[in-house]
């Protein structure tokens, strides 16, 4: 028999309403979003279940509301009795990995992914950073055109190493908007500049970096039940330390999802249960392997019936 892993969505996969249908019917979700709104000191879960989606949206808000719909639904699905051989998550996603794995606790999780999300609105001007997703470009062409822009006009570097043919650069407005302009021109590629508040995972979230560094130091970090895949290194990671300067470095370096998929199933994974709002990265993983059984934990209904 195969081994399973459980990946976790990360910004972008937000929705008004989502969760909501865990919290009426298993108390052990209802009391995930309650002890989130306790921590946080405002009522997070209103926002999901009721938006506004303008503020939802908001980096600061996406991340702990998030974290806490995956955890809702890990926790809704805990009486199936199925358990992850491996556990990985796409860029915030990971924290919610990481509670699952006995890393983190959840309390200080979506207290870390808040200011995670303060740290990384407040690190660069509004306007003056930028992401873009190129579909079809080769990654080391890509990354050396990265190179040359940057030297040229403005700091840009991939950011998302998502799946084949779908990499996710970030950096400077100068620099990501010369990338979307060459990638036009040289033509059979695309560049789709990204609604997004800042240049995640670019170089430029160094501060950002810095800040939570400092809060990192205040959790105590579990060696995991569960080995984590890490973003940074698409590899499992045991020691609590190396986690958490994996956590800083994650911040302003690529998301290794290719890569960590990769090695998801060069040791025997053949089922991924993506847990938590929207079905992104099954699309993702079905574009890296379509011989995996996927499966999507994000209602209700689903945690009943995926097994």
């Amino acid at each position: 028999m195969g081994k399973i892993a459980f990946v976790f969505p990360g910004q972008g996969a937000q929705a008004v309403g989502m969760g909501k249908d865990v919290y009426d019917a298993k108390p052990k979700s209802r009391e995930v979003f309650e002890e989130g709104d306790k921590v946080l000191g405002f009522a997070l879960s209103q926002l999901v279940f009721t938006g506004p989606e303008s503020e939802l949206k908001q980096t600061v808000n996406t991340q702990p509301a998030l974290l806490t719909t995956s955890v809702a639904y890990y926790r809704a699905m805990l009486d199936m009795g199925v358990k992850p051989d491996y556990v990985a998550g796409h860029s915030l996603g990971e924290y919610s990995a990481l509670v699952v794995a006995g890393v983190l606790s959840y309390s200080d999780a979506v207290r870390l992914v808040r200011l995670r999300g303060q740290f990384m609105e407040e690190a660069v001007p509004e306007g003056q950073g930028a992401m873009a997703a190129v579909l079809g470009a080769d990654r080391e062409a890509l990354n050396e055109l990265c190179r040359l822009i940057t030297a040229e006009s403005g700091l840009v570097e991939l950011a998302n190493i998502n799946c084949p043919g779908q990499i996710v650069v970030s950096g400077s407005e100068a620099g990501v908007s010369a990338v979307v302009q060459r990638v036009k021109e040289a033509g059979g590629k695309r560049a789709i500049p990204l609604e997004v508040s800042g240049p995640f995972h670019s170089s430029l979230m160094k501060s950002a970096a810095d800040r939570l560094a400092v809060e990192l130091q205040q959790v105590t970090l579990n060696k995991p039940a569960v080995p984590v895949v890490m973003n940074v290194t698409a590899a499992p990671v045991t020691d609590p330390e190396e986690i958490r300067e994996l956590l800083v470095r994650q911040v302003y370096s690529p998301v290794l999802w290719h890569d960590s998929v990769d090695y998801l199933i060069a040791n025997g994974v053949d089922t991924i249960v993506e847990i938590g709002s929207g079905s992104v990265l099954t699309g993702l993983v079905r574009k890296i392997d379509k011989g995996l059984k996927l499966i999507n934990i994000n209602s209700l209904e689903s945690t009943q019936a995926a097994w």
